[in-house]
């Protein structure tokens, strides 16, 4: 059954028109009135609905049930990435989605090609926020993660609070850096995780992040694109 994000409350015995992304793609699609579709709003849980009418410009449905489905890892993982440019940021926000991330952080540090600030930041997250959205349609996932404006590492450092029993990790390719898997022993235990852009961290920001107790891990002796490290990371939490 085809499943679309919508950002609205979402109540049984309701009838709404769906917003523009979805419609245009039930219109797609070429679904009927009586097709059924499951809708979601990325607050947890899924909803039956019935198309109940098809115009040129819009798209109505009636909400027929709610189901309390969830579909989230046992682990929360809050990844705070350095950028990597172009397109590869878009294709890694699409599949730390799919593999279940609860929190994206993009960060700009020294060696980042990315740079956004103002209403280009926020431009580019609600960006981020729809591709998140279309791969939770693809995965089945109910819940959106949450996904901040990006900031610099300094600044988000000088603001930086770990909740009670977060296990702070960064990628690290360290003399003496441990096995992610190693440091991560509790199944069930939320983890923070930061992970550079191309080049990596620089020296002075791993220690920086050390100051800030995160503990320096690995996943082994190859030096991974920044993209392949962090989902990879996010695998070995998550699967």
């Amino acid at each position: 059954m085809p499943r679309f994000f919508c950002d609205l409350a979402l109540v049984p015995g309701d009838a709404l028109a769906l917003p523009p992304a979805a419609a245009r793609h039930v219109q797609v699609l070429r679904l009927q009135p009586g097709q059924a579709v499951t809708l979601f709003n990325g607050q947890g849980g899924e909803c039956l609905a019935e198309v109940t009418h098809m115009g040129r410009s819009d798209v109505q449905v009636r909400v027929l049930s709610h189901a309390a489905l969830e579909h989230e890892n046992l682990r929360d993982v809050h990844l705070a990435i350095g950028m990597p440019a172009n397109e590869r940021m878009d294709w890694l926000v699409e599949k730390a989605t799919e593999l279940g991330v609860t929190r994206l952080t993009p960060l700009m540090t020294e060696r980042s090609v990315l740079r956004l600030h103002g209403e280009r930041a926020e431009k580019k997250r609600g960006h981020w926020r729809s591709v998140a959205a279309a791969a939770c349609e693809q995965c089945g996932r109910n819940r959106l993660p949450d996904i901040d404006t990006p900031h610099s590492l300094s600044d988000w450092l000088s603001n930086f609070r770990a909740a009670e029993g977060t296990l702070t990790r960064m990628l690290s390719l360290s003399e003496g850096s441990q096995a992610l898997r190693s440091t991560v022993k509790d199944a069930g235990a939320p983890v923070l995780l930061v992970s550079g852009p191309e080049g990596g961290l620089s020296p002075a920001e791993e220690a920086m992040l050390r100051q800030h107790h995160f503990t320096p891990v690995t996943l082994g002796p190859r030096v991974l694109r920044a993209e392949t490290a962090a989902l990879a990371a996010l695998a070995a939490l998550t699967l």
